[in-house]
């Protein structure tokens, strides 16, 4: 039992040593991409709505949430959903983030050609910058990983971490771009235990 235990312990280990080179990777490439990012979204007089599908989805609803609490506005939309009325909460004066790994997901496609004829400049975050995604995107950040972390290889592990990395890095730019304070954080935190943190300290 014990040495099952240790096995096991040690796959876990080897997970995360897997998803931090995954990151490290990403890191050495992004910058041009990030750059490119940053340009639509500062152009953009409106939100920047962020979509997907499965574990896509869940990753994109933390962008979103990230981005929001950082200074930028932000939504999440499900790709589903958008095909379904929530649409219309796109306007031309948004920019879309589209995440899908594969960058053929059928529902998150449709939802970027909807976007595309209304004018909405598109961010995609795919591991392929020649799929349909990336291709109705005006700027893809690739999200392509060597391998999943999981023992077999194929349960979103890695590249959904590269993907909230590469999320966390956008909002990072986009603090500093716009000098985001301590102050702006707290007025936008001040529930909670990071709430009577700021707090204490201002």
């Amino acid at each position: 039992m014990g040495d099952k235990i240790d096995a096991a312990v040690d796959a876990g280990v080897g997970a995360m040593r897997i998803e931090a080179n995954a990151i490290a990777v990403a890191a050495d490439r992004i910058a041009p991409q990030l750059a490119a990012a940053v340009r639509l979204i500062r152009q953009a007089r409106g939100r920047v709505l962020v979509s997907g599908i499965g574990k896509s989805g869940h990753v994109g609803a933390k962008i979103a949430a990230t981005l929001a609490s950082t200074g930028t506005p932000a939504q999440f939309v499900h790709s589903s959903e958008a095909l379904h009325g929530d649409s219309g909460m796109a306007t031309p004066n948004d920019v879309a983030i589209l995440i899908s790994n594969s960058g053929e997901t059928a529902e998150v496609n449709q939802f970027a050609a909807m976007l595309r004829r209304w004018g909405v400049p598109i961010i995609a975050m795919t591991r392929d910058p020649d799929c349909t995604l990336s291709r109705l995107a005006n700027v893809n950040l690739d999200i392509a990983v060597d391998r999943e972390a999981d023992p077999l290889g194929l349960a979103p592990t890695s590249s959904t971490t590269v993907t909230i990395a590469i999320g966390d890095a956008l909002a990072a730019v986009l603090m500093t771009m716009s000098g985001f304070t301590p102050e702006q954080f707290h007025e936008r935190h001040p529930g909670g235990s990071l709430g009577a943190q700021l707090g204490a300290g201002s």
